[in-house]
């Protein structure tokens, strides 16, 4: 009897976000995806920076994504004076404090060559800092 073999993909995006604001990138991830040949098993994202992040929101409305940065500015506004950490400006530390409040990873399944999301669920790099800068999100993907 054979036993399936377990194959494993790995891929680094290079994202250019627009500055501070949620960017859908699973498109591309579901590209890495599909180049792989996986049908079955685990996606895993990284994004190898301290001030963005990852999320998984709805992708129907964008108003959602309005709202969380609304939501996220009143909790960690730019420029407090509670923050000695400035150097690279007013958004510095705060973009820092979203990072440690959201997420730099995600798993998500795969099955039938593709991730299991909602209906109404995409991938987001979240930039944090209000100017762009390139971002690094690693893809690996384990499965058969």
């Amino acid at each position: 009897m054979s036993h399936p073999v377990t194959k494993q993909q790995q891929a680094v995006l290079n994202i250019m976000p627009r500055g501070r604001g949620m960017l859908d990138v699973t498109r591309e991830v579901a590209q890495v995806l599909a180049e792989s040949g996986i049908k079955c098993g685990m996606l895993h994202l990284f994004v190898r920076h301290t001030s963005c992040s990852l999320l998984i929101q709805e992708n129907a409305d964008p108003d959602v994504q309005t709202d969380m940065e609304r939501f996220l500015s009143r909790l960690v506004p730019d420029g407090d004076a509670i923050y000695s950490h400035t150097a690279e400006g007013p958004d510095d530390m705060p973009a820092h404090v979203r990072t440690a409040l959201t997420a730099t990873s995600l798993s998500i399944p795969v099955a039938d060559g593709e991730m299991v999301l909602g209906v109404w669920q995409g991938i987001y790099l979240y930039e944090h800092r209000q100017h762009a800068s390139r971002r690094q999100l690693i893809v690996h993907i384990s499965g058969m």
